[in-house]
């Protein structure tokens, strides 16, 4: 990427925040997050209270970019073929014939995703990595951009299946809408009445240019002294207290892709530290396995992230070869 370009990137990328924030106020950064995310290539999950607009989030953003968008609310009687698709026999025709399910879209709201039973669970596990479902030994392509919302309510539990490792592994980010402040919720119910935020958005750019901002966000630049600081950022969350289990390679390679997008969209070719530091958190914490008893001496994830980042020194200056 040369500076020509990294400048287009970052107006590009105003743009689409800019867009998606006339329907969600006040919450620049979480949707700056979800746009990195999209253009990583990877998954997004949303840890928060009901009516904070999750859903309000992946239609703006599909909107945005001329894409299609589902919800899925999963349920305990939800079936892997409810999200997937299914084969049915055609007696017109005499052959079976694949219906797609709402998992083919360009980005997928799968609401309450813990409330699912495990086996409905894994049926998102081959699409979040290769981006295709098989069905009786058929592979079929959802497209692309394709992204993953999934949202888990960090309150009433009971009935809900925690998410396996595997899976949070697969999800490139974890953040929080939260709720608006107190300029944004005056501002909500100043126009609550005529619902203006329910209306479409108009597309900023296409599904295929997406596609081409992706393959241009790879081709950021990062010198050694970044990889050497992202290596030791992971190495340090695998020896931490309280941790049992650290963040994997998967997560590295997710600070690599996020923090590329992210150099991108402040207009710059190459990234920095601080790019890291931002990132860090939300590509990290949600990898972290901790001790039970930590869990149960209210030790959070987050915590030891940000622990973690501020025990790791950051690069001053370029490695030489």
């Amino acid at each position: 990427m040369n500076p020509e370009q990294a400048r287009w990137f970052g107006e590009t990328f105003g743009s689409l925040v800019a867009s998606v924030e006339r329907s969600i106020l006040g919450k620049t950064e979480a949707v700056r997050l979800a746009w990195t995310c999209m253009l990583a290539e990877g998954h997004l999950l949303l840890e928060d209270y009901p009516g904070t607009g999750k859903t309000t989030l992946a239609r703006a953003m599909a909107q945005t970019v001329q894409g299609t968008n589902s919800r899925i609310q999963f349920t305990p009687d939800l079936l892997p073929s409810d999200v997937t698709g299914v084969t049915i026999y055609d007696q017109k025709t005499a052959e079976f014939e694949f219906h797609q399910g709402p998992i083919f879209a360009s980005i997928v709201l799968a609401d309450e995703i813990n409330r699912a039973s495990p086996k409905t669970q894994s049926a998102l596990l081959e699409v979040m990595e290769e981006s295709r479902v098989t069905v009786d030994a058929i592979s079929y392509e959802v497209g692309n951009p394709f992204m993953v919302i999934a949202t888990q309510n960090p309150i009433e539990q009971a009935g809900t299946y925690r998410l396996p490792e595997a899976q949070l592994d697969r999800f490139l980010m974890k953040t929080t809408l939260g709720y608006p402040n107190h300029e944004a919720t005056l501002r909500i119910l100043a126009t609550g009445g005529s619902r203006p935020r329910s209306s479409p958005l108009p597309a900023i750019i296409t599904t295929a240019q997406v596609a081409e901002m992706a393959q241009l966000a790879a081709s950021v630049h990062i010198e050694a002294s970044i990889f050497d600081y992202i290596a030791r950022l992971v190495e340090a969350t695998r020896t931490a207290t309280d941790v049992r289990l650290g963040a994997s390679v998967r997560g590295a390679l997710a600070l690599v892709r996020t923090t590329r997008v992210w150099a991108a969209s402040q207009g710059r070719h190459f990234v920095v530290p601080d790019d890291v530091k931002m990132l860090a958190i939300p590509c990290l914490a949600h990898r972290l396995i901790l001790d039970p008893e930590a869990e149960f001496n209210g030790v959070q994830a987050v915590d030891i992230a940000a622990a973690t980042l501020g025990s790791v020194a950051p690069p001053t200056e370029r490695q030489t070869a």
